[in-house]
């Protein structure tokens, strides 16, 4: 074999065994292992563990966090706005930022939505202190954007569905 594929070789080996089940135990002498491979019949206080991932690996993107915690987004919608709600539930959930979904059914909603907006027309994106009204994806999209909230594709996307 050539040293590339030799090299591609022990690569994926090492991935493999990353991939293993971990264990902990506890030996005799009451010295704890951690290991790959299964345990001696002899070990005290085994345990298998889940290590898939690390803490820091685990995190939320600070980026979105300081965004979430800075400039919190709600969402205005109706059950009659398809397309557009649609349109804006789609460019947060591609964003991975998490929003409130107001759907404006009361006279008091539609009193908040009038005095927040101007207007009672939905999709209304706030965003932190800013409102926007006008329902385009770049509208929604920059208003994110000047929020802090990271591009499409830096954060994991939501799937946040519909509120009933």
């Amino acid at each position: 074999m050539t040293p590339r594929p030799l090299l591609l070789l022990g690569i994926l080996l090492a991935a493999s065994s990353a991939l293993a089940q971990q264990y902990r135990w506890v030996d005799e002498k009451g010295r704890v292992h951690y290991t790959d491979t299964p345990p001696p019949p002899s070990a005290k206080s085994t345990e298998k563990k889940n290590l898939k991932g690390n803490a820091v690996g685990e995190q939320q993107n600070t980026q979105l966090a300081k965004a979430i915690k800075n400039s919190p987004v709600t969402l205005y919608t109706h059950a009659e706005c398809k397309d557009a709600c649609q349109m804006a539930r789609d460019v947060l959930n591609k964003r991975g930022a998490p929003f409130r979904e107001v759907t404006v059914t009361t006279p008091q909603q539609f009193e908040e939505l009038k005095r927040i907006s101007g207007e009672i027309t939905v999709p209304v994106m706030v965003v932190g202190s800013y409102v926007e009204k006008y329902a385009t994806t770049g509208a929604f999209n920059q208003a994110l954007d000047v929020a802090g909230y990271p591009p499409e594709g830096v954060a994991r996307p939501s799937d946040q569905p519909a509120s009933r």
